[in-house]
């Protein structure tokens, strides 16, 4: 990095240092998302004790992992035996979406330090996203507060996936409609992203293309590229209504 990058980071920087008022604003806009993560948490941690995951590896699956749909899909995957390569690369596809959102949260962190960048990427999950596009879509949204919304969901996280751990050997399989959790939260999260026709068309889309898509391809490429074809619509679509406007 030449010294015209360097000086500019550092002016950058100080320009937005963290402060008290960025970490509340960031708490206030995570603590619906640490809300939903606790019941999901629990839930997976249930289901990966039931699947013979001892408490312990369920917690470090959460530090090192942090995605609650391949979490699920490997304690699913553990739990009918499948083997260790099938589990990964199911796991990749999934989270592959994960590219997508980081690109597009790219565009509201331009000039940020690489170990901003490492700790800000290990916190991205769909609820993050969500929130944090909305907040930088807005206008006066810091980057620490950001950083908050992705990094207190993660701790309430690995404790609720580990009590669920601890406390799983209390519950009988498949009660309280445990093995729901997950599906029930992306249903919650869709329906606070429709806000217009633009948005409704894009979900409409994802949902036929990744039906085609799982009925036509086997295997788990349907989730990257209904998100994929969808994404690219979506920005056609209003390229479109803004060239008849």
């Amino acid at each position: 990095m030449d010294q015209d990058k360097v000086k500019q980071l550092k002016q950058h920087e100080a320009a937005d240092p963290p402060t008290g008022d960025c970490f509340r604003q960031g708490a206030l806009a995570a603590w619906p998302i640490c809300l939903g993560f606790v019941p999901i948490g629990l839930a997976l941690g249930v289901l990966a004790q039931q699947a013979g995951l001892p408490a312990w590896a369920m917690a470090m699956m959460s530090v090192l992992v942090f995605a609650g749909s391949s979490q699920f899909i490997c304690v699913a995957m553990l739990a009918a035996g499948a083997a260790a390569p099938s589990i990964v690369l199911a796991t990749l596809m999934v989270n592959l979406r994960h590219a997508l959102m980081s690109s597009a949260l790219a565009v509201h962190l331009r000039g940020v330090d690489r170990w901003f960048l490492t700790l800000f990427a290990y916190g991205v999950t769909d609820e993050s996203f969500a929130v944090n596009m909305a907040r930088f879509r807005g206008g006066s949204w810091s980057r620490w507060s950001a950083l908050a919304v992705n990094q207190l969901p993660n701790l309430t996280w690995i404790a609720a996936t580990t009590a669920g751990a601890l406390i799983g050997q209390f519950i009988p399989p498949g009660a309280l409609g445990i093995d729901y959790a997950l599906t029930a939260m992306f249903l919650c999260l869709l329906v606070f992203q429709l806000q217009s026709r633009l948005f409704v068309a894009v979900g409409l889309i994802a949902a036929v293309v990744a039906l085609l898509w799982r009925w036509l391809i086997p295997g788990d490429s349907y989730i990257v590229g209904a998100s994929a074809v969808a994404a690219t619509a979506g920005y056609l679509l209003k390229r479109w209504r803004e060239g008849r406007r």
